[in-house]
């Protein structure tokens, strides 16, 4: 494989005929390398512009500015910002600074009032437009995912609905603006982020121009450079799970060698928090001794929330107790 494929999913948005063969393109992707573009996706330019300017406004204020909305503050909603080197990957520090959001609860819903991990209102800096930017921008790629799964489920030869139904009626959504300041020596490239796989359903990345993203093949790691009008779609361990490893989670790393920061905006579209996770067809192999972090998403017993719950403890350990 040299090359990812670029898939147009306008028919899943109802722009035009071709749902077989978007649904056949899925496939491949899916099954050849658990990544792809997306092109005709619906999701405007404006709005994405927005995003990037007002994230480097953010990213550009002093440390003290910045911590004013750091994670500590969101409690057990799991929101706001976290410095260099307080994520970890597989026990390792990321090189890269961060904004967690998620779907925008008031203190009244049931799964606030109850306490419930990673529920409840976001944390916004003080920049003009910046939270009606990104509650534009999560709405409209919350509208993608629904497309984009009802695509994956065609894929499979299942209904169109099939994991609305079961999953993502309400999606847990997660959204994260990470910034990659340069590496300290010049060209010497640093990992911004280790080798991992994602968690959930299906994860929708936007890149900003420097590109750094790499994917793991069976012919070796290939890179996902940003290409204008697209998003890089990629299956996370959920998916897997569900089709018995046939979609499988493929893991991904990211690359810094350049002078200028990077901006990425990774959106998890996930299955509900309380889901229990059923394969649709029986493993096919137990996969421990293959992954990254050597353990089985096919053993796993539990709801998606179980599950995430876990491994976001070991990304931010600090906070741990805020979330167990």
């Amino acid at each position: 494989m040299s090359h990812l494929p670029v898939i147009d999913v306008a028919p899943l948005l109802g722009a035009g005929l071709g749902l077989e063969r978007v649904a056949l393109e899925i496939r491949r992707a899916c099954q050849d390398a658990g990544f792809f573009y997306v092109s005709g996706h619906g999701v405007g330019e404006d709005v994405q512009g927005r995003l990037e300017r007002l994230s480097r406004i953010f990213f550009a204020q002093d440390d003290e500015s910045k911590m004013g909305i750091r994670m500590e503050r969101g409690g057990r909603a799991w929101r706001g910002y976290f410095p260099v080197g307080t994520e970890l990957t597989s026990g390792r520090p990321d090189r890269k600074e961060g904004l967690y959001f998620g779907a925008e609860l008031a203190d009244d819903h049931p799964r606030v009032r109850a306490g419930v991990v990673l529920h409840g209102r976001n944390l916004f800096p003080d920049i003009a437009g910046f939270r009606e930017t990104v509650l534009e921008y999560m709405a409209a790629m919350t509208h993608l995912g629904h497309a984009l799964m009802r695509g994956i489920a065609l894929s499979l030869d299942l209904e169109s609905s099939y994991f609305h139904d079961r999953y993502t009626a309400e999606p847990l959504v997660l959204f994260r603006i990470f910034n990659y300041p340069p590496p300290p020596v010049l060209p010497e490239a640093e990992w911004g982020v280790g080798e991992h796989t994602d968690y959930g359903m299906l994860t929708i990345l936007r890149q900003d121009h420097t590109g750094g993203l790499e994917v793991r093949t069976p012919s070796g790691w290939l890179d996902a450079p940003p290409l204008p009008g697209t998003f890089v779609c990629n299956i996370g361990d959920m998916l897997d799970r569900m089709t018995g490893g046939r979609y499988r989670s493929t893991p991904h790393r990211v690359r810094h060698a350049s002078a200028c920061n990077r901006l990425s905006f990774p959106f998890f579209f996930d299955p509900d928090f309380d889901a229990v996770v059923h394969p649709i067809v029986s493993p096919l192999l137990d996969d421990a001794g293959q992954r990254w972090d050597g353990s089985s998403v096919h053993q796993f017993q539990g709801t998606y929330g179980d599950y995430i719950q876990t491994k976001v403890a070991r990304v931010f350990p600090r906070l741990r107790e805020n979330l167990l």
